[in-house]
């Protein structure tokens, strides 16, 4: 048990179903109180770290670097230089995000070489997506001008159209529509 708990498995029910495995008859209240012990001999051992999940890697690569704490940061840094092909995708959406934040449409032709140059076949196939439509993709990524106000209006029409579909008149309908707006 001790092995255990120096290995960082210190949750006193695991520790017991371990040891009954192997063949212990007593109760887990002995082995709780052992861990109790153990606790109080070694109070400052930190917990064990858990790895960084996709989600949290994802989440520091779409970040803006000011942004990341100093535990973030290297831990970010860390996972970058075990991984290259990640490092190199980090650096694709990190440039992309400074084109679409300050309004470079212009930079979009040398972003997609780039990416078309590496060898990152989701970066290839969302740069070939950019391509089909560039002049509207140009345009988004240059001019202030937005439609997502309309487009976010149209998508709360079609959730409360789902929401109200076999239950209700358009009446009804017509009055949900016209009091969430």
């Amino acid at each position: 048990m001790d092995q255990r708990y120096a290995e960082g498995h210190t949750v006193a029910r695991r520790l017991f179903e371990e040891i009954r495995e192997r063949g212990y008859c007593g109760q887990e209240q002995i082995v709780r109180k052992y861990v109790h012990r153990l606790r109080e001999t070694f109070p400052s051992q930190p917990p064990p770290r858990r790895k960084p999940s996709v989600r949290d890697v994802t989440s520091w690569i779409t970040r803006h670097p000011d942004r990341l704490d100093e535990d973030q940061a290297r831990r970010l840094k860390d996972v970058l230089a075990r991984c290259p092909d990640l490092d190199r995708t980090a650096e694709h959406t990190r440039a992309f995000a400074e084109l679409m934040n300050n309004r470079h449409g212009h930079r979009l032709k040398d972003w997609i070489a780039q990416v078309q140059g590496d060898s990152i076949p989701a970066l290839q196939t969302f740069a070939t997506g950019l391509e089909q439509d560039l002049d509207a993709v140009v345009a988004g990524l240059s001019l202030r001008y937005s439609s997502g106000a309309v487009e976010g209006h149209n998508n709360k029409i079609k959730m409360l159209k789902r929401q109200m579909f076999g239950r209700a008149n358009f009446d009804l309908l017509r009055k949900r529509v016209l009091h969430a707006t």
